[in-house]
Parts: structure tokens; sequence; C-alpha cells
């Protein structure tokens, strides 16, 4: 149990870290507008997936969750 534990402290952390991101409006340059990022643009519609972002995201959080798992 004390593994979940500590799972789910470092997850609130990092969750806390991109809330405070989120409401601080802090940009990222170039996250988002990376090529592969999905972007459809119609008369009164857009449509916008940022499919290699959330690559680069995933990789760069399993990473970290590696290093700190590591015995």
């Amino acid at each position: 149990m004390t593994y979940l534990g500590k799972v789910l402290i470092i997850a609130g952390i990092v969750l806390f870290l991109l809330g405070l991101i989120f409401v601080s409006g802090i940009k990222i340059p170039y996250l988002g507008k990376l090529p592969g990022d999905i972007l459809i643009k119609k008369e009164n519609f857009t449509f916008y997936f940022p499919l290699t972002t959330s690559i680069i995201i995933s990789i760069l959080l399993s990473i970290i969750l590696w290093l700190i798992t590591k015995k």
C-alpha cells in the first residue's frame, strides 16, 4: 500500500503544477504547434487535436514516473 500512496502523492503534485501553469497562463513555446498536430478550420468550425504534443508529453511523463519508481 505504501507504493500506491507514493504514486497518488506524486500524481497529485503533478496535477497541482499543471493547474498552476494553466491558471497563470504560462505559454510553453511551440507546445501545441508542432508538426503532426491536427488543425482543421472551416467557416464556423474548428477542430484541433495535438497528436504530436500528446505523444511528447506522454513520453516525458513516462520517463519521469520511471525515474521516480526505479529502485
